[in-house]
């Protein structure tokens, strides 16, 4: 099982990964605050929150997989504006989401750190 959790929670880059929490924490406590303004928080509130944020970098992961893929190495050139706001759209789909996408991430991290060390030098 320890196998398991290391290859899977464990895949992801230390650096990536904490910045991907931070960003999750930060729209944990927005929707918290926005939540909790008129009433106070329930369990369910508290629990959805929880497992979004810690689902959220493995989201993240699949998102920027699926974007690098499409788009590839090119580079565009686009008002800042526009490029924060769209940031800002994914970063929400993807924490929204992630219950449904980090399996995703999750089974293709599994599968990546399970191949034997000759299928990693290709």
């Amino acid at each position: 099982m320890a196998e398991f959790i290391s290859k899977t929670f464990g895949g992801l880059d230390r650096k990536y990964y904490l910045r991907q929490i931070v960003f999750g924490c930060a729209i944990a406590a927005a929707v918290f605050w926005f939540q909790t303004a008129t009433r106070p928080p329930s369990a369910g509130l508290i629990a959805w929150l929880g497992l979004n944020t810690l689902l959220y970098p493995y989201a993240r992961f699949v998102w920027e997989g699926i974007v690098g893929f499409l788009f590839g190495q090119n580079v565009f050139f686009v008002p800042a504006l526009l490029l924060l706001g769209m940031k800002i759209i994914t970063m929400l789909m993807c924490w929204t989401m992630s219950i449904i996408i980090a399996p995703l991430g999750l089974a293709w991290l599994y599968w990546h750190h399970s191949r034997g060390p000759s299928a990693k030098k290709n």
